[in-house]
């Protein structure tokens, strides 16, 4: 018996060790409200390529509507913004690491990214849409081959929906939007799925490109997210929409960031304000 004893004691003790460093608490992956105010610095997610939602101009500075925002959310807690640039695939990643306290990357909200993130109250409407170039305009998946490649973003939605309803349609996958564009505009694919929101955008920024589908699948929304358990910044983050919702705050961002690209026409229909998608 001591020498069974002598022999499971090491290899207990060596499973247990494994497991606490394997196996590491939540917590401390991420910084609670008031470790983020004592830092006096929040670390934001965005795109570095994405206009007018999150993108680096000339100068090297941060614009666009989600940069809007999370300028908004720094200046009311009283912190300086580290910005870190994040491409869709690794949004969930970064908030799982510690690398960021909050992603502002249009990061849509569906049922499967609840399971590894929590998100916050939505502050804009979202749907798939398709591009094409006018030379043939793409107005519904059925008419694609199976040599019609379109292009998709790696760990987005129009991914997800993309294999799980067209599993013959080949896609070109990329991990960058600047990528994915270059892709397109040289011909490599018949179609670019996306955000909606990007590919109208895409359509009004480069002649001869149509947005043949303005809606694919269901309407979603887009909102902040934080670490799965970071109760105290999730909570001060909703207060914060619905405070601003009570100045209007997100039409105000839509006209200073937005306008340019979609004029008035969009923007009812993407605006939402004070977390109130009715």
């Amino acid at each position: 018996m001591e020498k069974i004893k002598r022999i499971l004691i090491p290899l207990l003790a060596l499973a247990l060790s494994g497991c606490l460093a394997g196996c590491k608490n939540t917590k401390d992956t991420y910084r609670t409200l008031e470790e983020i105010k004592k830092d006096g610095t929040i670390n934001i997610g965005v795109f570095s390529d994405k206009n007018p939602f999150g993108y680096v101009d000339e100068n090297g500075n941060y614009r666009g509507y989600d940069v809007y925002f999370a300028e908004r959310l720094a200046e009311d807690l009283g912190v300086k913004v580290n910005y870190v640039s994040t491409e869709a695939a690794n949004r969930t990643e970064y908030l799982q690491t510690g690398k960021v306290d909050v992603i502002l990357a249009n990061f849509t909200v569906t049922d499967e990214r609840k399971e590894e993130v929590d998100f916050a109250l939505p502050y804009m409407n979202v749907a798939l849409g398709v591009v094409s170039k006018n030379d043939r305009i793409v107005r519904c998946l059925d008419e694609l081959g199976t040599d019609d490649a379109v292009i998709v973003i790696s760990g987005t939605t129009a991914e997800t929906y993309l294999i799980k309803n067209y599993p013959d349609i080949p896609l070109q996958k990329f991990d960058s939007y600047a990528t994915a564009k270059e892709a397109f505009e040289n011909g490599t694919a018949v179609a670019w799925a996306n955000d909606n929101t990007e590919v109208i955008a895409f359509a009004m920024q480069n002649k001869g490109y149509t947005v043949g589908i303005t809606e694919l699948g269901s309407s979603d929304t887009i909102a902040p997210a934080v670490t799965r358990g970071n109760t105290t910044l999730l909570e001060w983050i909703n207060k914060e929409i619905k405070k601003l919702g009570k100045e209007q705050f997100f039409h105000k961002n839509y006209d200073e960031t937005l306008a340019d690209t979609y004029g008035e026409e969009f923007k009812e229909t993407l605006v939402v304000e004070g977390g109130k998608t009715d």
